[in-house]
C-alpha cells in the first residue's frame, strides 16, 4: 500500500510532536542574564550556598547545579531537576515532571525572592555584588550609642543576643533623651545588610553599617542619626 505525501507527513508529525513537547524552550534575554553562579539564601542570610545557572536543556527546562552542603541548608533542592524563566514570567526551579517547587519575581536589579511554603522568603543574587553575609548576632551585641549628626549622644543601650519576639533583646540605659524613651525600643535584628531597631509602636529604625562600629540611620533624614559601638 502506497502512503500519500500527506498522510505520510501527518504521521510524522504525530511520531515527533512528543519529543518535541519535553524539548525546553530557547533562551530569552531576561533568562540568558542569569546564565553564571548566584547566591541563593534565605532572608536573614544566615543560610548561603551558590546556585550556578546554566544553558544545558534537561527534560524540564536547563541545568542548575547547587553547591555542595546547599541540600543539607535547603532540602528541597534535592528535588530540583531544571530551571525555566519564559519572557516576562517567574524564575521558576521545577522538579522531574516539570511542576514548580520555588518561583522567583525580580524584587530589584539583580534579586529575585520566592516566598515558598515551609522555607519563608528565598533569594537569589548574584554572586558578585551579593555582598559579606550578615554579622552574627553575637558580633553585633555590647553597648551602642545613638548620635545626632553633630555628635551629641540621645540614648545608649545594650543590644543583647538573647532571642526576643521578633528579634534580639534591648535594654536602654538610664538619661536618655525623652524622644528615644518615648519610642520604647526593646528589641533588634539584622535583616539582611541593615541593622533595625523595634520600638513598641510606630517603624523600625533601620540602620546601614558605614564603617566598623558605625551603622548610619537609613534613609537619611535632617535630624540624622548614627549609632556608634561603645
Amino acid at each position: 500500500m502506497r502512503f500519500s505525501r500527506a498522510v505520510f507527513c501527518a504521521i510524522a508529525v504525530a511520531v515527533t510532536a512528543p519529543a518535541l513537547a519535553q524539548a525546553p524552550a530557547s533562551l530569552g534575554d531576561s533568562a540568558k542574564a542569569l546564565i553564571g553562579t548566584w547566591e541563593f539564601s534565605n532572608a536573614d542570610r544566615d543560610k548561603i550556598c551558590s546556585a550556578t545557572f546554566k544553558i544545558d536543556p534537561t527534560k524540564v527546562g536547563f541545568k542548575v547545579e547547587f553547591d555542595k552542603g546547599c541540600a543539607d541548608l535547603f532540602p528541597i533542592v534535592n528535588d530540583v531537576a531544571g530551571w525555566t524563566f519564559p519572557d516576562n514570567d517567574l524564575l521558576r526551579l521545577v522538579d522531574a515532571q516539570g511542576r514548580a517547587l520555588v518561583e522567583f519575581s525580580e524584587v530589584e536589579d539583580g534579586i529575585y525572592e520566592a516566598p515558598t511554603p515551609g522555607l519563608g522568603v528565598l533569594f537569589l543574587q548574584n554572586a558578585a555584588s551579593a555582598g559579606p553575609p550578615p554579622k552574627p548576632p553575637e558580633q553585633v551585641a555590647g553597648d551602642w550609642a545613638i548620635k545626632r549628626t553633630n555628635g551629641t549622644t540621645v540614648c545608649v543601650f545594650t543590644l543583647s543576643p538573647a532571642a526576643a519576639k521578633d528579634g534580639f533583646a534591648l535594654t536602654v540605659k538610664p538619661g536618655c533623651d525623652a524622644s528615644i524613651t518615648r519610642l520604647n525600643f526593646a528589641q533588634w535584628r539584622l535583616d539582611r545588610d541593615e541593622l533595625t531597631l523595634l520600638p513598641a509602636r510606630g517603624n523600625p529604625w533601620r540602620f546601614e553599617e558605614v564603617e566598623a562600629g558605625t551603622w548610619r540611620r537609613v534613609p537619611e533624614g535632617a535630624d540624622g542619626f548614627t549609632l556608634v559601638k561603645q
